[in-house]
């Protein structure tokens, strides 16, 4: 038998609880999730209904919420659902293209914490090319590396950074003397990485150095992998603050200086317009950009 337009048991567990706390927090607390994903189960049943449930002011039921809460309490009881359930009922896919460090240092250790508060959403996850936004399957999400805003895409900004130069302990003894980084006869007898995603000539302009002297000895384009080689002892390099942290603070790569400039480009969150409206993809833009704005505060 075919049950047409059934939330699932978590919609309406998430229903339930708002309608007697009338407070996101508390009926977040109850459930073990976040008040974004009771927000977004909610505006997930009510698209199914295809009608209101609450008065959003203060959360009182509608005469519409309150009929179906009678339905669901009765449903529930018979359930004898006394406590979240796992992942069960209708399942949806949200496809999402991430460029590859950005993946593995921001995306990656918070991806958990996006399954727990919504275990109803299967992650398919690809990547992305930086600065040439290409993927290799269509998605409904992508997160881009660029100056943004993108012709062609909606978006929000997720993260900006600063850069300054770096390399590892071992190439700082071999060749010493780097502090500053910021004087022509220094740049002139090290060895530069270099990265079409962070271009040398913002440092060579900042600290007025010439030009002339810009020479790089090998040429990265993921910013992993430019941070691995100077890490490695390839030579110097620009790294990120945020984004480098991983190997700054283990001190895989050291500063060489105590300045640090901004970075040329951003990360994005980017989808098609029309997109944004379907309610797995709402979820994880709010979610994403809530985790990026509490990590830069």
């Amino acid at each position: 038998m075919i049950f047409p337009r059934v939330p699932n048991i978590q919609g309406l567990l998430a229903f339930e609880a708002l309608a007697r706390h009338r407070n996101v927090t508390q009926a977040a607390d109850e459930l073990f999730i976040t008040p974004s994903a009771v927000s977004h189960r909610i505006r997930q049943i009510e698209e199914q209904l295809k009608f209101k449930l609450f008065v959003r002011k203060d959360f009182s039921l509608t005469p519409e919420g309150e009929a179906y809460l009678k339905r669901v309490r009765e449903a529930l009881t018979i359930l004898q659902v006394t406590e979240p359930l796992g992942p069960m009922g209708n399942r949806t896919t949200l496809r999402l293209a991430v460029t590859p460090t950005f993946a593995r240092q921001m995306l990656m250790p918070r991806l958990a914490l996006f399954r727990y508060a919504y275990p109803e959403i299967d992650l398919v996850l690809q990547v992305s090319i930086p600065l040439f936004n290409v993927v290799s399957q269509e998605t409904d999400l992508e997160v881009r590396f660029g100056q943004g805003p993108f012709a062609d895409r909606e978006s929000v900004h997720l993260m900006s950074d600063h850069v300054t130069p770096a390399c590892s302990p071992n190439y700082l003894n071999e060749v010493g003397g780097l502090a500053g980084f910021d004087q022509d006869d220094i740049v002139t007898r090290s060895l530069m990485i270099h990265s079409e995603l962070e271009p040398w000539e913002t440092w060579f302009d900042h600290c007025g150095l010439d030009k002339q002297r810009l020479k790089t000895t090998a040429k990265f384009n993921d910013l992993g992998l430019l941070y691995d080689a100077a890490a490695a002892g390839l030579g110097v390099c620009l790294v990120r603050s945020r984004l480098g942290s991983a190997w700054l603070e283990s001190g895989r790569l050291i500063r060489l200086s105590d300045h640090v400039i901004p970075a040329t480009n951003h990360h994005y969150l980017c989808w098609k317009p029309g997109v944004a409206e379907r309610w797995e993809c709402a979820a994880f833009i709010e979610w994403f950009t809530t985790e990026m704005r509490q990590l830069a505060e």
